[in-house]
C-alpha cells in the first residue's frame, strides 16, 4: 500500500468485514470458521494462479508473501528461528514445520479497531489463504496454527504435509 490514506481505507473496510464477522459468528456459531477458512482457501488458490510451482518451502513462502504483496494484503510474515534451533523448518511425524511471526496484519489491525476479538472466523480465513495458495504453489496440504494471538504480532505454526505417497 502506497500512503496512509489508502491503509486508513483498507482499515476502513476492514473494520466493517469484522462487523459482518462479528454478526455471522453470533447467528451461525462455530459454523463460520468454516465457511470463512472456505472462502480463504478459494482466495489463496485464485490469487495463486499462476505462480511457478516449487518443492521448496521458503520458495513457496516467498512467493505467498508477492501474492500478498501485489494483491495489497497486509499480512506481513516471516518465518522465526528459536535460539534452539538449528533450522527454520523443522521435521516431524506429519511433514515440515515452520514458525511464523505476523508483525503487520490487517485483520488483527481490524479486529481490535472494531472490537472483536482475535482467533475468530477472519483469522480461519487467513489459514483457508494458505492452504489454497500453498496448494496451488506445492501440490501440498498444510495448515496453519495460531501459536500466540497478541497485540502486535501473531505467533504461528504452519505445516506443510509430506506427499502422498
Amino acid at each position: 500500500m502506497g500512503s496512509n490514506v489508502e491503509r486508513l481505507a483498507l482499515q476502513d473496510a476492514m473494520v466493517f468485514l469484522g462487523a459482518i464477522a462479528s454478526g455471522t459468528e453470533q447467528a451461525i456459531g462455530e459454523s463460520a470458521n468454516s465457511i470463512s477458512y472456505l472462502a480463504g482457501v478459494n482466495l489463496g488458490r485464485k490469487l495463486s494462479e499462476g505462480i511457478p510451482h516449487t518443492g521448496d518451502i521458503e520458495q513457496a513462502l516467498v512467493y505467498t508473501r508477492e501474492v500478498l504483496d501485489k494483491n495489497d494484503y497486509l499480512w506481513l510474515f516471516e518465518p522465526f528461528k528459536t535460539h534452539d534451533q538449528e533450522s527454520i523448518f523443522q521435521e516431524g511425524d506429519d511433514g515440515t514445520e515452520v514458525m511464523l511471526v505476523f508483525r503487520d496484519c490487517m485483520i488483527r489491525q481490524s479486529l481490535f479497531r472494531f472490537g472483536h476479538t482475535q482467533k475468530g472466523s477472519l483469522c480461519n480465513m487467513m489459514y483457508g489463504f494458505f492452504a489454497g495458495a500453498l496448494q496451488n504453489i506445492m501440490g501440498r496440504d498444510s495448515s496453519l496454527e495460531i501459536i500466540h494471538a497478541g497485540e502486535n504480532a501473531c505467533y504461528k505454526k504452519l505445516l506443510v504435509r509430506r506427499d502422498h505417497e
